[in-house]
């Protein structure tokens, strides 16, 4: 659309979502409607809409307008647009619906970030310098970092806002109203300043719908809140989206809980002791695997050429030092091939005698092979059957 006509059409478009942020359902008249230039859909403009435009860290709506589907909201320069997926003609009435059942989450998660973000405001003077409402999760990054018992805390009280039911109240201030408000804002703002009130709890500037009251959240629920550049970034989730999480999680739980014959309640205390006993396992298998390897190398003898051992799942450390204790005692190629045919091996190949780098060269153009290392030792992984690669070892 030229930029032309773009500017003869700005503010055209009656934003209803202003007015409702419930409305799911409208009539409007089309006033353009073009071919999106990458062709993949059609901008259609409106006398009046719905569907908010993507802003404030919100995605734009998606919905029907008659019997088109519109996969996005976005304005430019004043000019609201919908992307739809077939034409509709200029002049025509059209029925418009969104897709409330997304609308509405995505307001949970937007009400929940507020409040979120007022509350660390409010305790700790941090400031929201960035915020992602994204498909699956929300992020909110903050200029200062949170103790795990100060995100516990923050977590409270703002399901403490969402538990009082607190009407979130819409003010556009005058400029002189505007002066005398302590209120949160990322950017200038030009003209009139849209500002969500959540009283006693958050102030802020946004352009975007919000829940009627708190208690339409549900809940809010941190996920994470990690180190980012200075300051934390955290993860959280509200509403409808917070009670999948729950769903999922207490799935998980259950099916650990069954596997581990332990109540859910139980299963940290259970898994910190399955993981103490593999441990003192592994130290036992360790301890089998030195003294097999040890019994490998008092087979060696000064008269021994080439050695070539195959093992399965052996630490590769053990293995390390059966090489370098073996190629002292063998004359010619000492090689440790740790795996299966069919998964590959792993291989260590050492020698005082021979270069390795390019004895591994022809090893690996034989079967497939990577890797290399220096003249005395050399290591890499390859695939072939054990009884070719011993042969070419040790020429069995």
């Amino acid at each position: 659309m030229e930029e032309k006509q773009m500017t003869q059409q700005a503010d055209m478009t009656e934003k209803l979502f202003y007015e409702d942020g419930y409305l799911r359902e409208f009539t409007a008249r089309v006033l353009s409607c073009e071919k999106e230039k990458n062709g993949k859909g059609y901008l259609v403009v409106l006398d009046c809409t719905a569907f908010f435009p993507e802003g404030g860290g919100q995605f734009g709506d998606i919905g029907w307008l008659g019997g088109a589907v519109v996969s996005d909201t976005q304005e430019k320069r004043g000019v609201i647009f919908h992307l739809t997926d077939r034409p509709l003609s200029a002049g025509e009435q059209v029925r418009g619906k969104l897709d409330f059942e997304e609308r509405f989450v995505r307001m949970q998660q937007h009400t929940g970030e507020h409040i979120l973000s007022g509350v660390v405001h409010r305790l700790y003077g941090y400031d929201n310098v960035g915020f992602h409402l994204g498909a699956d999760v929300t992020t909110l990054d903050f200029n200062g970092e949170l103790t795990p018992e100060q995100v516990r805390e923050v977590e409270t009280i703002s399901n403490q806002a969402v538990f009082d039911n607190i009407p979130v109240e819409i003010l556009y201030p005058s400029k002189e109203e505007l002066a005398a408000l302590d209120y949160r804002s990322k950017i200038e703002i030009e003209g009139q300043v849209r500002i969500v009130s959540i009283p006693g709890v958050d102030m802020c500037a946004c352009c975007a719908p919000h829940m009627r009251t708190t208690g339409e959240i549900g809940l809010i629920k941190i996920l994470a809140c990690d180190r980012h550049r200075g300051g934390c970034r955290m993860t959280m989730v509200s509403g409808m989206r917070a009670l999948e999480d729950y769903r999922q999680k207490q799935h998980s739980v259950t099916e650990v809980s069954v596997e581990l014959s332990a109540k859910p309640e139980l299963i940290g205390e259970t898994v910190r002791h399955q993981k103490e006993q593999m441990q003192r396992l592994r130290e036992q298998l360790n301890q089998l695997q030195a003294s097999y390897l040890d019994g490998k190398l008092s087979e060696i003898t000064p008269e021994t050429q080439n050695v070539c051992i195959f093992v399965d799942e052996f630490d590769m450390i053990a293995v390390r030092n059966f090489v370098n204790s073996a190629m002292e005692r063998c004359s010619g190629i000492c090689g440790a091939f740790v795996g299966s045919e069919e998964a590959g091996y792993h291989y260590i190949l050492g020698s005082r005698t021979a270069d390795m780098r390019e004895f591994s060269k022809k090893l690996n153009a034989a079967f497939a092979g990577k890797g290399g290392g220096r003249p005395e030792m050399v290591q890499g992984s390859l695939t072939g059957p054990q009884e070719e690669i011993r042969r070419m070892i040790c020429g069995e």
